[in-house]
């Protein structure tokens, strides 16, 4: 990407979203509660990014010292811009910690050339059943339905 595509595109883009959890759960539960509940709109798919780096990016944002380190993280690009989407995420509690980084910020730049590089964050839910609950489940479904005969 030139100097000039990175230029439009930091122009085109409002700010961004770092999602920084404990676990990759609570990241997708955090992006789902900032669309849904806090309206903030994504102009992109969020990205995976590395937890060190996320913490990297936390302490450079806040200039404040690393209280925890995070497990899993997510980048998103915003159609808002960073006032309003700071203003929107105060109004939810999302089990994550939620940074907007705006242009404003020195690494906006750098993130505005990486993101499209990095890999998507998978949003799905893997819901593991065991056999035992399947079996409850399984049970139940055919207890209720009169159609079902032994």
């Amino acid at each position: 990407m030139g100097i000039t595509s990175v230029y439009w595109w930091c122009v085109k883009m409002k700010s961004f979203a770092l999602v920084r959890a404990d676990d990759s759960d609570k990241v997708k539960i955090a992006l789902h509660d900032l669309e849904r509940y806090g309206h903030i709109q994504f102009s992109a798919t969020p990205k995976c990014i590395e937890p060190n780096y996320a913490d990297e990016l936390l302490v450079s944002v806040m200039g404040v010292s690393l209280k925890s380190k995070c497990n899993s993280a997510a980048l998103v690009e915003l159609n808002n811009h960073a006032g309003a989407a700071i203003s929107r995420l105060k109004k939810i509690h999302p089990p994550a910690h939620i940074i907007i980084i705006s242009p404003r910020h020195k690494m906006f730049e750098e993130l505005a050339g990486k993101f499209p590089k990095y890999p998507e964050f998978d949003r799905t839910f893997n819901h593991q059943k065991s056999p035992q609950s399947m079996e409850i489940i399984q049970e139940k479904a055919e207890s209720s339905n009169p159609m079902h005969k032994e």
